[in-house]
């Protein structure tokens, strides 16, 4: 039973130490861990599990931790999944605190962060295009998030009312497919 537990600290204490750029850079190895390696769920249930951690307050990766946890070993699979993704970036956020007091952000920090930047784009990247075709998206739907994206961006649209209007639609559309079928 503590092997089991371990193993899930273990899991998310290398995805939180391992990756730079946040939530969604840190995607595509929960899913190598939990999916591929592991077996712990299956692709569609991990994109399940994406979306529902999308849908909560708070931070992605701590979220799919608190969701995956729960799956596996209930509320203190949780505990320790989170326990495990938020060890090291805690550490190094404190260790980075207490630095930053006594050294300026120097040229080499700069060129480090500049040369870092593209890597992170490529790490959320990523995971975007995996579940993007995981979901269905496809050359004949791919207006819906471009459009959404652009409301947003250019035209100051909430992202509340662009999520609520898509959610209405889905709802609509599989309605109307629905009695087609029928």
């Amino acid at each position: 039973m503590t092997a089991k537990y371990c193993e899930l600290f273990y899991t998310f204490f290398k995805v939180g130490a391992f990756t730079i750029g946040g939530g969604y850079a840190m995607l595509p190895l929960i899913e190598r861990e939990v999916v591929d390696r592991r077996g712990w769920l299956g692709r569609e249930e991990f994109l399940d599990y994406i979306a529902l951690s999308q849908a909560m307050p708070g931070v992605l990766a701590v979220n799919v931790a608190t969701v995956v946890g729960y799956k596996l070993r209930g509320i203190w699979g949780s505990v320790v999944a989170i326990a495990g993704n938020i060890m090291m970036p805690i550490l190094f956020i404190l260790l980075l605190a207490i630095g930053i007091r006594y050294v300026r952000m120097g040229p080499v920090a700069e060129r480090f962060f500049m040369g870092v930047r593209p890597a992170v784009v490529a790490l959320i990247a990523a995971p975007v295009f995996t579940l993007a075709r995981s979901a269905g998206l496809n050359w004949r739907n791919c207006w819906v998030p471009v459009l959404s994206a652009l409301l947003i961006w250019l035209m100051g649209v909430s992202p509340v009312a662009v999520i609520l209007v898509a959610a209405v639609a889905g709802f609509v559309l599989g309605k109307v497919k629905s009695h087609k079928v029928q």
